[in-house]
């Protein structure tokens, strides 16, 4: 359900609610969730906030998650941290403004989502080149760029380590066989086979890296305009970006290697091979990697190595419904 407020006739916020048969699976019966959040003022929020939480009543809900605008796939959370900087692809921005509205309807931190950024361009870290110097040493990795001439194959075969990698993060919820047709479907056109890695052990897929260009930079001067040439111009741009920015939306290592020496080989092959080609082909100087769970002790830890710094936090709210 979507709802806009209005004043006079003008348009002054919107806001979204949603029950989930898997978000109730995963966060626990009772469990609804808002998002697409957008408001002028603290009066327009807080009447979007009670019609969306009245709605979740009507449909037996208990708590309220928000914002995941419109799954934990999408734009979830709330930027609490890092106005000054522009988001890269994929990830949300909102009015500082935003946070103290949402408390003030009662709502209360759940989780924070973290992004962190790296200066790729002079990464130098002793200890991630000795991991890497170690895994190419090992003749069971393997490592390849996707193929985008059997791009429905190697979609699935991403999303669905993804499924796997991700099965005990908080707040997952796996990807239907729609939603993966409809992912690959969607980043296509901007999917470059130098900035998508797979690895694979003894022959089998174990790990992935999905990496894009800093699409924001490109469409930014079109001042959300594609007419009359500013289609020409992006699809002209999207041959071969040159960004100063790309991000890691997605990585993920197969269940089974959790917690293992050989993870951490796979997690920083990947990040260097792709670093290097995010350097040399694109232009790019600094990464952004994210979002990451700020309990997900794995991944942070591999996220701050490379002298990397938190540079956007996003909170999930959650309030029980009375």
């Amino acid at each position: 359900m979507l709802w806009l407020a209005e004043r006079h006739g003008k348009v002054v916020g919107r806001i979204s609610a949603q029950v989930d048969q898997l978000v109730l699976e995963q966060m626990g019966a009772g469990t609804g969730q808002w998002g697409m959040f957008e408001a002028l003022d603290g009066e327009a929020a807080a009447a979007l906030i009670a019609t969306a939480e009245h709605w979740l009543r009507g449909e037996g809900m208990t708590r309220a998650l928000g914002p995941v605008s419109l799954s934990i796939w999408d734009e979830p959370g709330l930027e609490i941290s890092g106005f000054a900087e522009a988001p890269t692809a994929m990830m949300g921005h909102h009015r500082p403004e935003y946070a103290a509205w949402i408390e003030a309807a009662g709502y209360a931190k759940a989780k924070d989502l973290l992004t962190y950024a790296v200066d790729i361009a002079n990464w130098s870290d002793p200890l991630a080149d000795r991991i890497v110097a170690a895994g190419q040493r090992n003749p069971r990795i393997r490592l390849r760029s996707v193929d985008k001439s059997k791009f429905d194959a190697e979609a699935a075969l991403i999303l669905g380590l993804l499924n796997d990698a991700w099965s005990d993060n908080w707040g997952f919820v796996p990807l239907t066989p729609a939603e993966i047709a409809y992912a690959g479907k969607k980043l296509k056109p901007v999917i470059y086979e130098d900035l998508v890695l797979i690895a694979e052990v003894d022959g089998e897929p174990a790990a992935f890296m999905l990496t894009l260009p800093d699409i924001n930079e490109l469409i930014r001067d079109l001042d959300g305009r594609l007419l009359p040439f500013g289609w020409a111009k992006l699809l002209w741009r999207l041959r071969r970006p040159r960004v100063r920015r790309v991000r890691v939306p997605l990585m993920g290592v197969a269940k089974r290697l959790h917690n293992t020496r050989l993870a951490t080989q796979l997690a920083f092959m990947l990040i260097e091979t792709i670093r290097r080609a995010a350097v040399t082909n694109y232009g790019a100087t600094h990464g952004e990697f994210g979002w990451i769970l700020e309990d997900n002790k794995g991944m942070v830890s591999i996220a701050e190595l490379p002298a990397a710094q938190v540079n956007h936090v996003y909170r999930i709210y959650e309030k029980a419904l009375a």
